[in-house]
């Protein structure tokens, strides 16, 4: 068999040639379109020295810096929640008792269904209808309607990638761990999760990257994070007559960058080391027999079992 892709036919000179006219002309394009927008945003005055200077005044700084700590701190949240709840639907769901498989499953549809924007507003309008019963005060209905609705989308959306990585496990080491005794439960949390969660872990926290970047949503309920601190900004801060928006949606737009770069470094240093290691999981074949191997891995996994008695 050749070494040539079988998804596209290698080009030939001709198609080499055309495709370096092209990316040439493509590359101009762009160049072309940031000297227009350099152009234009000098022409309205957005790139003045005294338009920039802003940032040097000790409010816009101590402002941004609050927007960043709120955001972090509903991602904090969120997270967590999110995290939790995934774990709890993704073992309902795979459940035997049908009518929990059924319920995990509606309300994982449902919320992968319905845009994220809509359900923290209906919280939001439902905490404020009941903020005094449920002692809430100042900012606490816009940041509870924040955290549930990015734990309700993101924990149905994490429920699904820990399903997908407990499906995963070999079959062996599920029928090895039934073999010594281990109940539905020991299975599921000494043997299956840790799985999951290990061979899975790039894509967790590459969700995580999308519930930080969902907390700038809070901008929408008038929540106190970071969009929303940089539009009041660009709004009550006026220089020679103009407004402020271009400055500030860049230093807001690199800190929003800056923060999921972080995340997204987390998740490709995870997903090196986890190939380097070996740790990814491989899906086993149909009717795959239980290996003595796997049965002594579960063992030795289970508390209590051989290693911990030789110990």
């Amino acid at each position: 068999m050749s070494g040539a892709s079988v998804l596209y036919d290698v080009p030939g000179r001709k198609a080499k040639a055309r495709n370096r006219v092209y990316s040439v002309l493509g590359s101009l394009a762009v160049l072309g379109l940031i000297a227009f927008a350099f152009l234009r945003l000098n022409s309205r005055g957005q790139l003045e020295p005294e338009v920039w200077n802003i940032f040097n005044n000790a409010g816009v700084r101590t402002g941004i810096r609050d927007g960043v700590l709120t955001t972090l701190q509903v991602f904090a949240v969120a997270a967590v929640l999110s995290l939790a709840l995934g774990v709890l639907l993704a073992v309902a769901r795979l459940s035997e008792h049908k009518p929990v498989s059924w319920l995990a499953t509606g309300f994982i549809e449902l919320f992968r269904a319905v845009p994220l924007l809509i359900t923290i507003y209906a919280v939001w309008v439902t905490l404020l209808a009941n903020r005094d019963s449920l002692g809430l005060t100042g900012s606490q209905p816009q940041f509870w309607a924040l955290v549930i609705g990015l734990t309700v989308y993101n924990g149905a959306v994490q429920a699904e990638v820990l399903r997908a990585g407990i499906n995963a496990v070999p079959t062996g080491q599920r029928e090895a761990a039934y073999a010594l005794g281990m109940s539905k439960t020991q299975v599921m949390m000494t043997v299956l999760i840790p799985q999951a969660v290990r061979a899975m872990l790039p894509t967790i926290i590459s969700q995580l990257v999308v519930t930080l970047k969902d907390t700038s949503l809070g901008y929408i309920i008038t929540f106190e994070e970071l969009l929303f601190t940089a539009r009041q900004m660009s709004t009550n801060i006026i220089v020679n007559g103009n407004d402020t928006y271009v400055p500030v949606i860049i230093v807001t737009g690199s800190i929003y960058v800056g923060m999921c770069l972080a995340l997204s470094s987390l998740a490709n240093w995870i997903e090196r080391r986890g190939r380097r290691a070996g740790t990814g999981i491989e899906v086993a074949s149909a009717g795959e027999p239980v290996a003595a191997a796997d049965a002594m891995e579960v063992a030795d996994a289970v508390p209590g079992g051989p290693a911990a008695k030789q110990e």
